[in-house]
């Protein structure tokens, strides 16, 4: 249901200070890839960076928060349900049983060890998690994803995001070195890239300089990894703490019947989200659909990062940040263990 403010129009200021950013954003990663060939950081990240730029030089007054926050919740909860387009199980039958199993796996582990590494260090438990998921799935999709399951806030969402955007742009630039330190084949080095670089783009800049296989490979890896978010956020969902019933009228009825609403066991951006993965499986959604739902998906997860930038206090993510750069590479060094584990004992040459 829209809210009274949004339908009386009070988001627009704030809503409009997002756009602002999204566009600055979006103009800054042009000019990377016009100065430089490619984009060293994403229009999301730039946007979060920007946002926190402007909180941090100027404190929005009471009349902008209606925009930015529904910037940073709704228009995020709608840009998670797109990325369900992008998503085709089919591709999990194409890659064969064991290397599926595998992948699941690796996602498995590698949030659980992730997560305790983060909780080790001081963590909050909403930290934690979204490090882990960063990690452990694909970045900043699985930490905007898991944002709204756990209950983190714009300012535990930005310092994620950084940090995990700061090790993306060093694993690329880094992981093709381990192809002769480790005697990789291309095969080998593309699995490893699909299981350990964060973003789609960000596996085809890593593969790219080992070869056409490696590229191939890697992509593949990386999009069944991307599978296991919807699954994984599922989880989250059904085993996070309910708030206890209210007492009025009909809560003894309801706690009488057992019943428990739908929506308080999933969120609907969730089961939009598997929904439209399962019609984009089912091939009920036109592939000509397709690029126009992935580059709103886009778009609209960049403003929400917008709007979750222009909520941060600067100094509390700089309070937090040595902690969670650790837990940041102490995990990453995880998974990149664990992803090594597999390849061999897969035995895949």
């Amino acid at each position: 249901m829209v809210s009274g403010t949004v339908i009386s129009g009070t988001v627009v200021p704030g809503l409009g200070l997002c756009l602002a950013v999204t566009a600055g954003a979006m103009l800054l990663e042009a000019v990377e890839v016009a100065v430089f060939g490619r984009a060293w950081l994403e229009s999301l990240v730039l946007a979060i960076l920007i946002g926190t730029l402007v909180r941090s030089l100027w404190v929005p007054a009471p009349g902008w928060q209606p925009g930015i926050a529904f910037g940073a919740k709704t228009v995020l909860e709608v840009a998670v349900v797109l990325l369900g387009a992008s998503l085709s199980l089919g591709t999990l039958w194409a890659a064969g049983p064991g290397l599926l199993l595998g992948i699941a796996g690796v996602v498995a582990v590698a949030i659980a060890s992730s997560y305790g590494v983060g909780r080790a260090l001081g963590l909050h438990h909403r930290m934690a998690m979204l490090v882990a998921c960063g990690n452990s799935i694909c970045g900043n999709s699985a930490i905007a994803a898991t944002a709204p399951v756990i209950g983190a806030d714009g300012e535990e969402v930005a310092a994620a995001i950084a940090f995990t955007a700061v090790l993306g742009v060093l694993v690329v630039l880094l992981l093709p070195l381990l192809v002769p330190l480790l005697g990789l084949s291309p095969m080998q080095y593309g699995v490893l890239a699909g299981l350990t670089v964060y973003a789609v783009p960000q596996v085809l800049a890593a593969t790219a300089p080992i070869g056409l296989l490696s590229v191939q490979v890697g992509t593949l890896v990386k999009l069944v990894r991307v599978l296991m978010l919807g699954p994984v956020v599922l989880a989250l969902s059904l085993s996070r703490p309910r708030p206890a019933p209210d007492s009025g009228p009909d809560s003894g009825r309801d706690r009488a019947e057992g019943r428990v609403a739908l929506h308080q066991l999933v969120p609907w951006f969730i089961l939009a989200f598997l929904a439209l993965a399962g019609l984009r499986s089912a091939g009920l959604i036109p592939e000509a659909a397709l690029p126009a739902l992935s580059g709103s998906a886009n778009l609209l997860t960049v403003v929400s990062m917008a709007a979750l930038g222009l909520g941060v206090d600067v100094r509390v993510v700089a309070r937090a940040g040595l902690r969670v750069t650790c837990a940041v590479i102490l995990s990453l060094l995880a998974l990149g263990a664990v992803s090594l584990g597999l390849i061999h004992g897969l035995g895949i040459l």
